[in-house]
C-alpha cells in the first residue's frame, strides 16, 4: 500500500535534512529498507517455498543484493552480462550466478576459462550453435582450461499458429530445436549442460489491471492464461526430451516479478526470477496478483518558478528502456497534485511541473519522483541513501558508483 503521498514527503525532506551535507545533495536517490524488506517477504510468500534469484539488472546495488541474498527464499543472482557475473562472483557479492542472456564478449568468455573458481559459480546461457563456438574459442585460448557451465534459453512465448507474442527472445521455439542444441553441447569437451530458462515476458512484464483499459485488460489476461498453459507443456516436453537425449539439469529457471507464482507451480521449474519487485517501479503498480509498496524514490530540486502555476526541476530525464511511451517517464509522486507536461515531458536539464500541487511549492524544495522501473534509476547515481522510517542509515554505492558499467 503506497504512502499518502504528501506524508511521504514530509518523511523523507526529515531523514535528509537530518543527515547533513550528504543529505542536501540532489539528485539523490532513496530506498526505504521497509519497504524493501516487505515486498522480498511477499515476493518469498508468492514462491511457495521455491527458491528465488534476484536479478541484477533491477537492483544494481551490491548491498542491497548481498541484504537479500541473506534471506532464505532467495539464492544466487541472474545477472545481465558475463562481465557483471565475474565482477559478482570476484567481489564476493555471490557464488552462483546465473547468466540471463547469451554472451558474445570473448574476453569474458576467457577469463571465465581461465578461473576454475569462477567457472564453477558462474553458468552462460546459450541459444545458438555460435555461441557454444565462442566458448570453445575462450578455451582454446587459455592453458588447462575450466569446464564451463552451460544453459538453454528456450523460447516462452504464446505460439499462435506462425506468429509469436512475447519478447523476441530464443530461437530454440521447438522441442526439436532444444534437443538438438542440447545434443551439440553434450558433444563438446569442456562443457557441461546443467540448466535451461524460460522467460514469459508476456506474463511477467505486463501488468493485467491497468485502469482505464478495459477491453486491453480482458484480451491481455486471455493471452496470459493460454501463454503460461501452452509454456507449462512446452517446458515438460522439453525436460522429457533433454532427459532422454542424456542431459541432467540442476536447475530450470522462469519467471519475473510479475509471474513468480506461475513460473513457481511449474513441476519443472527449480527456481524463479525477480528483481523489480523489491523496488516496486511504476510498471509494477498494476497487477493482480500483488500490489508490492514503493521502496525508491529520486529527489530533484526545485530551482525555477516560471509561472504561478509551474514549477521546475532541475534534470529528470531518465526515460525507461522499452518501447517509447508516457509509461517510461518519470512520475512526480511526492508532494501530491504534480504532473509533467506534454509539450517537455522529463527533461535532461530541466523538467517543468504543473497541476494543483505546483503553486505551493518554492525554489529549494524538493519533488519525489518514481522511475518506470527499477534498476536504471541506479545508472544515474553514485550512491543510494538508505532509509529506515524517517532515519538515514547508510549510503552505499551503486555499480556507477564503483566504477562498473555493464
Amino acid at each position: 500500500m503506497s504512502e499518502d503521498r504528501d506524508l511521504l514527503a514530509a518523511r523523507l525532506g526529515r531523514a535528509l535534512a537530518a543527515y547533513g551535507e550528504a543529505g542536501a545533495r540532489r539528485p539523490v536517490v532513496v530506498v526505504d529498507l521497509s519497504a524493501f524488506d516487505a515486498n522480498a517477504a511477499d515476493l518469498e510468500r508468492r514462491a511457495g517455498g521455491v527458491p528465488i534469484r534476484v536479478a541484477s539488472k533491477s537492483v544494481r546495488v551490491p548491498a542491497l543484493l548481498s541484504r537479500v541474498l541473506a534471506r532464505d527464499g532467495f539464492s544466487g543472482v541472474l545477472a545481465y552480462t558475463l562481465a557483471e557475473a565475474l565482477w559478482l562472483h570476484r567481489t564476493g557479492v555471490t557464488d552462483d550466478v546465473l547468466v540471463a542472456y547469451p554472451s558474445v564478449d570473448l574476453p569474458a568468455l576467457t577469463a571465465l576459462a581461465a578461473d576454475p573458481e569462477a567457472a564453477a559459480a558462474i553458468t552462460v546461457m546459450v541459444d545458438d550453435v555460435r555461441h557454444l563456438d565462442l566458448v570453445d574459442e575462450a578455451r582454446r585460448s587459455v592453458g588447462d582450461p575450466a569446464v564451463v557451465r552451460v544453459a538453454l534459453d528456450v523460447d516462452a512465448s504464446l505460439h499462435a499458429g506462425p506468429g509469436r507474442l512475447g519478447p523476441r527472445r530464443s530461437p530454440l521455439r521447438s522441442v526439436a530445436d532444444v534437443v538438438l542444441l542440447g545434443r551439440e553441447v553434450l558433444t563438446r569437451d569442456g562443457l557441461d549442460l546443467v540448466g535451461a530458462m524460460t522467460y514469459e515476458g508476456l506474463v511477467a512484464g505486463l501488468g493485467d489491471a491497468v485502469p482505464g483499459q478495459a477491453v486491453r485488460t480482458t484480451v491481455l489476461r486471455r493471452l496470459q492464461a493460454a501463454n503460461l498453459a501452452q509454456l507449462r507443456r512446452r517446458r515438460r516436453r522439453v525436460a522429457v526430451g533433454l532427459a532422454r537425449a542424456g542431459a541432467a539439469l540442476e536447475l530450470w529457471n522462469a519467471g519475473g516479478t510479475g509471474s513468480v507464482e506461475a513460473a513457481a507451480s511449474d513441476p519443472v521449474v527449480t527456481e524463479v526470477a525477480a528483481g523489480s519487485g523489491l523496488l516496486a517501479p511504476r510498471l509494477f503498480d498494476h497487477y493482480r496478483a500483488f500490489a508490492p509498496t514503493p521502496a525508491a524514490y529520486l529527489g530533484l530540486p526545485v530551482t525555477r518558478r516560471p509561472d504561478a502555476t509551474t514549477a521546475t526541476v532541475h534534470g529528470g530525464g531518465y526515460v525507461a528502456s522499452g518501447a517509447a511511451g508516457p509509461d517510461r517517464l518519470p512520475t512526480p509522486w511526492a508532494p501530491s497534485g504534480l504532473e509533467l507536461t506534454a509539450t517537455e515531458g522529463a527533461g535532461e536539464v530541466q523538467t517543468p511541473l504543473v497541476g494543483a500541487g505546483a503553486a505551493d511549492l518554492a525554489v529549494g524544495d524538493t519533488v519525489w519522483f518514481r522511475h518506470a522501473k527499477a534498476g536504471e534509476l541506479m545508472e544515474h547515481v553514485g550512491s543510494v541513501l538508505l532509509l529506515r522510517g524517517a532515519d538515514v542509515v547508510d549510503e552505499v554505492a551503486t555499480y556507477r558508483g564503483l566504477g562498473q558499467v555493464f
